[in-house]
């Protein structure tokens, strides 16, 4: 429980100590704004089939007990994975129609499926290395409160003063509390390193994803950092999937 406080605290903190965010509108110009097959921002859309791939092959297989028997000590835990990967899956068509025409409220139906993915992740994690019935037990709060943050998030723009610290919270404890409970808890599974490789590539897909215009202007508009994202994002999820593949329950 320890491993899950740092994050805690470090949140809270966040919260008192910043007044609300509102979402800056510079966001929302992209260095790619090709236009191929008539499809505008074709860079940024096209890219996310990647993810979509990746979400479906997940989905697929965490929905067959017979590939991932000997992935879970308890079944239920593929429950944590299927809302992962329906996240992921619902990313991709989100963040497409996103960038279709990139706005607020477009934006919403990206970040709205990506906090299933966020809290599905932390949910597996903590049922993993924390305690089972824990994890089975804040699923769904977590759930919640991923969408809720979205949510929050879109009504306080509407109201003039946009709020985005929840979301901010929702996606970025996971991501503060990984590496603790990879460090200092064991997992009954072998091939666990794998998460480090996971959290590479999503570390990797946020730097893609501020330097887009560098480097769009690096590759002489062939790729942009945002295209990279997605498909850094992509590889990232392949990973996990694969690990799940591979992983048994120790003796």
């Amino acid at each position: 429980m320890a491993s899950l406080l740092p994050g805690l605290v470090a949140a809270v903190i966040f919260t008192l100590a910043f007044e609300p965010i509102s979402q800056p509108q510079g966001y929302h110009l992209f260095a790619d704004q090709r236009i191929v097959l008539q499809i505008p921002h074709a860079g940024d859309v096209l890219t996310n089939l990647a993810l979509i791939i990746a979400g479906a092959w997940g989905l697929w297989f965490v929905s067959h007990p017979p590939l991932y028997r000997s992935a879970f000590v308890d079944s239920l835990e593929s429950r944590n994975y299927w809302w992962l990967f329906i996240g992921v899956l619902l990313t991709g068509f989100g963040s497409a129609w996103y960038h279709l025409d990139p706005d607020n409220e477009s934006l919403m139906w990206d970040r709205l499926p990506m906090t299933l993915v966020f809290m599905g992740l932390l949910a597996a994690m903590i049922s993993e290395r924390v305690s089972l019935s824990l994890g089975r037990a804040l699923l769904g709060p977590l759930l919640l409160a991923g969408v809720a943050s979205v949510l929050w998030w879109i009504w306080t723009e509407h109201q003039g003063h946009g709020d985005l610290r929840w979301y901010l919270i929702v996606q970025f404890y996971p991501v503060l509390t990984m590496p603790l409970l990879l460090l200092f808890l064991p997992a009954p599974y072998t091939h666990g390193g794998y998460y480090w490789g996971v959290l590479a590539f999503y570390v990797i897909a946020k730097l893609m994803e501020i330097l887009d215009h560098q480097i769009f202007d690096l590759t002489s508009g062939i790729v942009s950092g945002h295209n990279l994202k997605h498909l850094f994002a992509a590889l990232a999820i392949v990973l996990l999937v694969i690990m799940l593949r591979l992983r048994k329950i120790r003796a």
